[in-house]
């Protein structure tokens, strides 16, 4: 890590405005946006992934977005390749890099690396689910609890998923999974990396979160979701992510708009709450309340970075941006 090279990530729970404060960082520290969205990767996704406006896009570069077509699929490593470069870049021209999203496991694979890991085999997972329906529950985290201890201290015993895949790269490889992941090395391991994170309070961001999904059904979203599916088919990477699955349920007719609505906030709020339980795990974040008065929220971030980024480095990026 080098202090002459800060990296300013932003992370917490969608609706949180996150989005917001990166542009206003980007203005007032010349800095530029990568997107850590698993979204916004995808072109043709504008509504439904609430990507930062045309306007928004001119004021401060934005990358990493508008990258696949909706019928690819894209991975934590695909991210890693086009991320890093990005960023790269950025610091090569005294810019400072703003990481901004909520997809917790690409900004973990930025920080950490990403293990070398075997292909997933499907007859493999099939055979470990079929003994753990035969021998009952608990019998994979037994299994992992003897082959491979530093695991199971970090997985839970009801996830199977990750049991099994776990158990997976330990008889693909005959190497324990926290073995594998030992040897990971950070692509950017040579940044100071900042963990900026916004936490509004409950009730505000709820509020934040349903305002969200009726401003998004009124700007068009079902018509999006319309041309994409007739465009691609229903079978397509993109159509997983929270609100596709619920606005193909509208356009069959199978709710109404009201209900529509109703689990588009439901759904995202479930989201939200997944995201604040990833990100609370990350250490060294510094977490500031957001979503109630924007302006003070900058302000707050502003003072904090004053006293983290290089002195010499943040008064460069003033200067760059003084009138």
């Amino acid at each position: 890590m080098s202090e002459n090279n800060p990296l300013v990530a932003i992370v917490g729970p969608t609706g949180s405005g996150k989005s917001d404060l990166a542009l206003e960082l980007g203005i007032k520290l010349g800095g530029e946006i990568v997107s850590c969205d698993a979204l916004q990767i995808y072109q043709e996704l504008e509504i439904g992934t609430a990507k930062p406006s045309p306007s928004a896009r001119r004021l401060v570069a934005h990358h990493v977005m508008d990258c696949v077509a909706p019928s690819q699929d894209f991975s934590a490593a695909d991210y890693i390749s086009l991320a890093v470069p990005a960023i790269e870049d950025i610091r090569a021209r005294g810019r400072l890099p703003l990481v901004v999203g909520g997809t917790g496991l690409y900004l973990r694979a930025l920080m950490l690396g990403l293990f070398d890991g075997p292909g997933r085999s499907q007859t493999l997972r099939d055979r470990l689910q079929a003994m753990e329906d035969r021998r009952g529950p608990g019998f994979l985290y037994r299994l992992l609890a003897r082959w491979d201890p530093p695991s199971t201290a970090r997985i839970h015993r009801n996830d199977r998923v990750r049991l099994i895949r776990a158990l997976e790269v330990r008889i693909l490889t005959g190497e324990p999974m926290s073995t594998r992941m030992a040897r990971r090395r950070s692509p950017i391991d040579e940044f100071q990396v900042i963990l900026v994170g916004l936490s509004p309070e409950r009730g505000a961001l709820a509020e934040r979160i349903a305002r969200r999904a009726a401003v998004m059904i009124d700007s068009g979203f079902t018509e999006e979701v319309r041309g994409l599916r007739e465009r691609y088919g229903d079978d397509i990477p993109a159509f997983k992510a929270i609100g596709y699955r619920e606005a193909l349920d509208f356009l069959d007719g199978v709710t109404d708009i009201d209900r529509f609505r109703d689990l588009l906030t439901l759904a995202t709020t479930q989201y939200a709450k997944r995201q604040m339980t990833w990100f609370r795990r990350e250490e060294g974040v510094k977490w500031f309340h957001g979503g109630g008065d924007e302006a003070a929220i900058v302000d707050e971030v502003l003072d904090y970075l004053g006293t983290v980024l290089p002195r010499r480095d943040l008064e460069l990026m003033h200067a760059k941006t003084a009138p």
